[in-house]
């Protein structure tokens, strides 16, 4: 097979890591006239080949006979079903018996990988999680209605994609419409224009047997779709039926939202999702870098986990990024690579950390880092090492042991700090108001 070939060939010709990282994922699909069809694992991974390979691969055309072959990036090829075997039931396809009524699901497009299984829980968001779960189960746990807020990024399209596509493997006839307020506010207004209001309300009201509506929050003012809205959350929530809404602020906290809208959204569970911990963050870095096939060690991992906070987007970019500039350094990765990447993702030339507020606190009290890593027990050195590890732990993300391995300390002497100073705090304003200072100062780093 000429791909089989023009494999070996890059083989020899690229470094084994290059040929592993961008070479060995690409399939060959089909050659049609001129045209040689390759997929990758993704879009993005395709579009880095085009630019970097392209050439190099179409230079291994030419060498195998295919003159003037252009090269074509696609997704990759399904199976293709003949019409003989569509007529048989295939394994998993739910039945309908002459009596029951024809899937009429409306979906967004769902992401292949916005599963269940692919959603990292940690403490920020286990009870979302749970509920979810508990929604597709329909065990009652959770109530006919869930209501999840949080910012953008930390998961929520996550569990909703999750809850679509276990909802479909389960029950492939479930009736099931997701969508965003704006979409149910334009469809409305559609319905209003083409007088087809009648139709609008039965898909909903009779023909849905579970609802995820996102972005609530968008309704804010909305009067009339508002109350469009909450006379089917309610028929639907009658019925035992289940609806799923996703916002970025609580019920509570949403401005120019109808009492009574606010009040039918607010009659099941109401579950907010915090940004990750440090620890979730760790394996969410994990999980994203081998999808990215990048084999980074603890520490590259660690540093990511802890230096890129919040929004989880943040950290596919980052790691999408190490990947191309991995290509650029020969497929190396090291821990400068990281800083720089992180740098740039984060918005800043430099990470706060434990190290930098140890050099802010000692040039405040004339104390050099050397003699805060020492053995002394001088109250001109002790003082300075405590408020810097006090600091570090309040303004970064490093653990105790970071912070005691900046001081030539272990995580016991660290804790002990901790609460020497916050027990100052309480008993002397002096020390409350030299913190102040300290503080601000470390907010400008």
């Amino acid at each position: 097979m000429v791909w089989t070939k023009i494999k070996e060939s890059l083989k020899e010709t690229l470094a084994d890591n290059i040929f592993q990282l961008w070479i060995e994922p690409l399939q060959f699909e089909q050659l049609q006239g001129d045209r040689f069809y390759l997929s990758g694992p993704d879009r993005y991974f395709s579009a880095y080949v085009k630019q970097n390979f392209s050439s190099v691969i179409e230079e291994k055309l030419q060498e195998n006979g295919l003159q003037s072959t252009q090269i074509v990036f696609c997704e990759k090829s399904k199976e293709r079903v003949s019409v003989a075997s569509t007529k048989k039931s295939e394994p998993g396809v739910q039945m309908r018996l002459p009596s029951i009524p024809a899937n009429n699901s409306r979906v967004r497009a769902l992401h292949p990988r916005y599963t269940f299984d692919e959603f990292m829980v940690g403490d920020c968001n286990i009870l979302a999680e749970s509920a979810c779960r508990s929604m597709v189960a329909e065990d009652g746990l959770v109530g006919p209605c869930l209501y999840i807020n949080s910012e953008t990024g930390l998961g929520k399209s996550h569990l909703t994609h999750a809850v679509a596509h276990q909802v479909f493997t389960q029950s492939p006839m479930t009736r099931l419409h997701y969508l965003t307020a704006k979409q149910f506010a334009a469809e409305m207004v559609r319905g209003i224009q083409t007088k087809t209001m009648d139709d609008f309300k039965r898909k909903y009201q009779e023909n849905c047997d579970i609802l995820l509506v996102e972005d609530v929050h968008s309704l804010t003012g909305k009067k009339k779709t508002q109350e469009e809205l909450n006379d089917i959350l309610d028929i639907l929530i009658k019925s035992g039926k289940r609806v799923i809404l996703t916002s970025k602020s609580t019920p509570s906290d949403l401005i120019g939202i109808d009492n009574e809208f606010r009040s039918r959204m607010t009659s099941g569970l109401v579950t907010t999702m915090k940004a990750p911990d440090v620890m979730t963050r760790y394996r969410i870095v994990e999980k994203k870098a081998l999808q990215q096939q990048l084999q980074l060690d603890e520490e590259l991992v660690s540093f990511l986990a802890n230096h890129i906070r919040g929004d989880v987007r943040k950290i596919e970019s980052a790691l999408i990024a190490v990947r191309a500039r991995a290509r650029l350094a020969g497929g190396h990765v090291d821990m400068d690579l990281i800083k720089e990447v992180v740098a740039s993702v984060v918005g800043v030339s430099h990470i706060l950390n434990a190290s930098m507020i140890s050099e802010l606190v000692g040039g405040q009290f004339n104390v050099s880092v050397k003699e805060m890593q020492s053995k002394s027990r001088k109250k001109a050195v002790t003082t300075p090492r405590q408020i810097a590890m006090y600091l570090a732990r309040k303004y970064t993300e490093d653990s105790l042991v970071d912070i005691g391995k900046v001081f030539n300390r272990d995580h016991s002497t660290v804790l002990h700090s901790i609460k020497v100073v916050s027990n100052k705090l309480i008993r002397d304003t002096s020390v409350n108001a030299q913190l102040e200072i300290l503080s601000n100062k470390v907010k400008q780093l």
